[in-house]
């Protein structure tokens, strides 16, 4: 496993690979920045944004699509420290005090779908929601709702098996859906992994070649593997306690990347808020950008 040198995140999130630019990108929430590693070089850097990014995805054309504190916005990323950061969308019943967009990413024909939460996990509050967001149709109504903490949105490689999880203590659970790729639309949702059997809460997830999908163990210090049925068939120890979301890159499409949350425990000081690179052995499925 490979650290990348110099990055530690408070809360690290939403790992993307654009192969266009042989590049990584990740956020980190609270910092209110969007990270970016050259794949070839090992150069990083970071933008600042006036709100807190929470998922990003590669534009066709260049830039990221981002779920942050208000909506969804564009983001172009230049030569200079700030982001320029353009609203394309606000959920219609808008976000309420206290919520902020989680997690997203694309399906496979590029459109973007972000999920929201209430930021105080403590209060428990199941009042988050999954949209969709595409540039000809705008944002949709939510899709699934009475959500603790969205997570986990990812694609089977045919596109039709949406996967998604609520990462809050009190929930513990993934879900898969069928999934009309002509039309976006999810349905038949059921119990795809009941969490509380595991090490962790399933935070951010990918999946790979062979369909099989990849949830992070936040609080369990590993990423786990669980076949197209829902079985578990690998677990990888990883050195952070909360690994928060993975994702495949490279131009071989056969490194992971793994971010991570700062805990605070004693035991976690030296890997809490990295971000690392493993290669476990499978290929992962090329990320269709926003809009292609």
């Amino acid at each position: 496993m490979e650290r990348v040198n110099g990055v530690s995140c408070t809360v690290g999130e939403s790992p993307t690979w654009s192969a266009a630019e042989n590049a990584w990108y990740w956020v980190d929430i609270p910092a209110k920045r969007v990270w970016r590693m050259d794949a070839a070089s090992g150069a990083t850097r970071y933008w600042d944004n006036a709100e807190m990014v929470a998922c990003v995805a590669a534009k066709a054309g260049g830039g990221l699509i981002a779920g942050m504190e208000t909506g969804i916005f564009s983001l172009e990323l230049g030569a200079g420290q700030n982001a320029a950061a353009l609203k394309l969308a606000t959920p219609v019943s808008g976000l309420g005090e206290g919520m902020r967009f989680n997690d997203g990413r694309c399906d496979r024909q590029g459109r973007f779908w972000a999920g929201t939460m209430f930021m105080d996990m403590g209060a428990a509050k199941a009042v988050g929601q999954l949209y969709r967001y595409d540039a000809a149709r705008g944002i949709s109504a939510p899709f699934v709702s009475e959500l603790l903490t969205q997570n986990g949105t990812a694609f089977s490689p045919d596109g039709r098996t949406m996967y998604l999880s609520d990462s809050h203590p009190q929930r513990r659970m993934v879900w898969s859906f069928d999934y009309d790729i002509d039309d976006g639309v999810p349905s038949n949702r059921r119990v795809f992994a009941d969490m509380t059997t595991y090490a962790g809460r399933p935070d951010g997830a990918a999946v790979d070649a062979d369909g099989c999908y990849w949830i992070c163990g936040n609080d369990g210090g590993c990423v786990l593997r669980f076949t197209p049925d829902g079985k578990l068939d690998r677990r990888i120890d990883v050195p952070m306690l909360k690994p928060s979301m993975c994702a495949f890159g490279g131009r071989d499409l056969d490194t992971l990347m793994v971010t991570s949350i700062v805990s605070g425990k004693p035991e976690d000081a030296e890997w809490g808020g990295a971000v690392a690179l493993l290669r476990p052995g499978v290929k992962g499925v090329a990320e269709t950008p926003f809009g292609a």
